[in-house]
This record gives structure tokens, C-alpha cells and sequence, in this order.
């Protein structure tokens, strides 16, 4: 199926969560996880009216960056090893993978303005998964205060990939309860608005339980 069939279906299920959890459809972005496709696919999805787009890898994106430019926000939603930050950062809207007070460091020295961060947290736990334990995050925030180019505007997870809806809205729970901790605190440096979690599988409850940013990939895109 095409990108625009794909995000007919998407928007339904969007408008359906919105409708359930009493929510404003424009509360929602809907990234376009571009990482898998060519460049032409990730072109049709601008063109279908998706302007944000994700990728996780340097060199992915760097190449479809180079062709599209300025005519997408760009979300860098995969581990960035800290060598690496240089040869993007100052091409990202939005890191979605802030987990480490080392790759705060880095960012903070190579980028020449404040950059929109979300910090990364593995509630679930997984050892398969990057991310600060939630208990750590509080402290973490507090480490990066002065670093003047590191905006934390909010935090991101990733569910476990099961069937078990219960345990995914739990994951997207939590999240939401320590981004309202956070936020609370009215830290200048981190206003902690956004919630970037859900994908292809379990946007809809992501939305549900408080999602501002979905990151969709396959149900998009496709592979």
C-alpha cells in the first residue's frame, strides 16, 4: 500500500484514541520512521503531509538529510554514540535518545544552540533496551542544568513488544507520571512537555495514556 492508504488508517486510529482518552487530535505529531526505506519513499512521505521524519542511524540519515534538507523536521531517534555526535547535531530537530551524562557532555559541546532533547528511560527494564532506569531520572536532569545547549522538552520510551495491552499501557503509564513530576518542578532547562512513545504496534494506547510524539515506521512507511 501506498503512504497516503497507510496514513488514512493511521489517522482513523488516531482520531478513535483521541476520541477514547478525550484528547485533541493536533495534540498528537506522527513521526515518519524512515529508517528502513529509500530516500524516494521517505520523499513520498512529505508529500502525503508527514513532515516529521525519524531515523536512528548516522549514516542513514545524514544521506537522506543531504537530498531532503530543510524540508523535513528531523527526529534522531536511535543511540548516538558519542563519537558520532558531531556529524549530526547540528542537522537534528529533536534527539529522542538522551541516556548518558556522557552524550549530554558531547551534545552540549558541539552543538552551536540549545538542542530540543528528549531523555531516554527504560521503564520496562529490558536489558535489550537503552535508556536511564526511571529512578535515576530525576538525579540525571538535575547533573545537566548547566549545559546550556541541552533543552530537555521531554522523555521517551519504548514498550515491550507483546500482545499484552495491559502491560504495554502500564510502560506508557509511567512515563507519563514521571514527565508530570518533572514538569511540575518548573525547571527552565527542562519544561518536560512531551511524550514521545508508541510505534507501529501500540500507538494507540500510547495516545491513551498521554503520547505527544508516536514514531511510526512499518504501518507508515512499510519495510
Amino acid at each position: 500500500m501506498d503512504v497516503i492508504s497507510n496514513l488514512k488508517e493511521i489517522q482513523e486510529n488516531i482520531k478513535l484514541a483521541c476520541e477514547k482518552s478525550n484528547r485533541k487530535i493536533d495534540e498528537i505529531t506522527v513521526i515518519g520512521v524512515t529508517k528502513y526505506v529509500t530516500i524516494e519513499r521517505a520523499e513520498e512521505t512529505i508529500d502525503a503531509g508527514i513532515k516529521n521524519l525519524g531515523e536512528n542511524r548516522n549514516e542513514g540519515f545524514i544521506e537522506k538529510h543531504e537530498v531532503i534538507g530543510k524540508k523535513a523536521t528531523w527526529h534522531f531517534i536511535g543511540t548516538l554514540q558519542t563519537r558520532k555526535v558531531k556529524d549530526i547535531i547540528e542537522k537534528i530537530d529533536y534527539l529522542h535518545s538522551l541516556d548518558r551524562l556522557s552524550l549530554a557532555k558531547e551534545v552540549n559541546k558541539r552543538s552551536e544552540k540549545p538542542v530540543n532533547c528528549f531523555v531516554q528511560v527504560n521503564v520496562s527494564g529490558e536489558e535489550s533496551k537503552h535508556g536511564l532506569a526511571p529512578e535515576n531520572v530525576l538525579d540525571f536532569i538535575e547533573e545537566i542544568k548547566n549545559y546550556e545547549n541541552i533543552y530537555v522538552v521531554g522523555l521517551m520510551t519504548m514498550a515491550p513488544h507483546i500482545k499484552d495491552r495491559e502491560k504495554i499501557k502500564e510502560v506508557f503509564k509511567r512515563l507519563a507520571k514521571l514527565r508530570d513530576q518533572i514538569s511540575q518542578k518548573n525547571y527552565s532547562h527542562a519544561p518536560c512537555h512531551y511524550l514521545s512513545m508508541g510505534m507501529s504496534n501500540d500507538y494507540d494506547i500510547a495516545i491513551e495514556e498521554g503520547a505527544t510524539h508516536i514514531r511510526i515506521g512499518t504501518k507508515l512507511v512499510g519495510n
